[in-house]
């Protein structure tokens, strides 16, 4: 049985993109992802999954899996499976780069951040607006490019809007749906699930360590890679959202 998503007047592409995402993310066989039946320009069919609660277990072995599907790699920062590509709800999504760039710096903070800081300028007010710059600054001259100030990561294969909801737990464990899939940091997936709280947080973080060690420290790093997030949030619903975006950037700058 499917289960279709289905939106006339669709922007061109944008369910082909997120097709190419599931079906990529798919490709290591490293985790579960939801299977892709059909597309067209005005829907998505997917194969029907059903509901379950979640686990401190289920949790431990989604974390692993996550990892092992960050291991297996991308062409590069910010490479997406098929552009245009895109952001956000059904209801309000946004074009996004897809070309490669030389470091995950260049990639979060030219295609990424600064484009909604653009966006979202009015609602930060001015205080606001600065700090964030001033973030975007630092992140563009590669201090988060590692992990807790190490060496530079490799790009990493990774869903891009994997807050709680984009996982759906089963009986047979969480599977992934509605990826913004791209070439980036490790980090980025992460800091989406800690953003506004994903189910059994620390059994997922423990998972994953079980299966890519983090150095001491990393979890400092988390608000630098949910700034897009939070001012995806702005820039999409409002003014709500500007203490925690302007509260992030304070702490990307303390952090380095």
């Amino acid at each position: 049985m499917a289960f279709t998503k289905q939106r006339a007047g669709a922007p061109t592409g944008f369910f082909q993109a997120e097709a190419a995402g599931l079906r990529w993310l798919a490709e290591p066989g490293a985790i579960p992802v939801v299977r892709v039946l059909g597309v067209a320009d005005d829907r998505l069919e997917l194969e029907r999954l059903d509901p379950a609660p979640s686990t401190p277990e289920a949790a431990r072995t989604f974390g692993a899996r996550l990892a092992r599907l960050h291991s297996s790699g991308a062409p590069g920062f910010g490479w997406a499976p098929r552009s245009p590509a895109y952001f956000g709800p059904l209801s309000q999504p946004f074009e996004v780069p897809a070309a490669p760039r030389e470091s995950f710096g260049e990639f979060w903070a030219e295609d990424r951040l600064r484009p909604l800081l653009e966006r979202a300028r009015g609602q930060l007010g001015a205080r606001g607006a600065a700090a964030v710059e001033e973030a975007v600054d630092l992140i563009a001259e590669g201090a988060y490019n590692g992990i807790a100030g190490g060496p530079a990561e490799e790009p990493a294969r990774v869903h891009g809007d994997l807050w709680s909801g984009n996982v759906m737990w089963t009986a047979d464990g969480a599977v992934l749906i509605d990826p913004a899939a791209h070439g980036g940091h490790r980090l980025e997936d992460l800091a989406m699930l800690a953003m506004f709280g994903a189910a059994h947080l620390n059994e997922i973080f423990a998972g994953y360590e079980s299966e890519h060690p983090m150095p001491s420290g990393w979890r400092d790093d988390i608000p630098a890679h949910q700034l897009f997030g939070l001012l995806a949030h702005v820039h999409l619903f409002g003014s709500m959202y500007t203490p925690d975006t302007v509260s992030a950037a304070e702490e990307v700058l303390r952090g380095r």
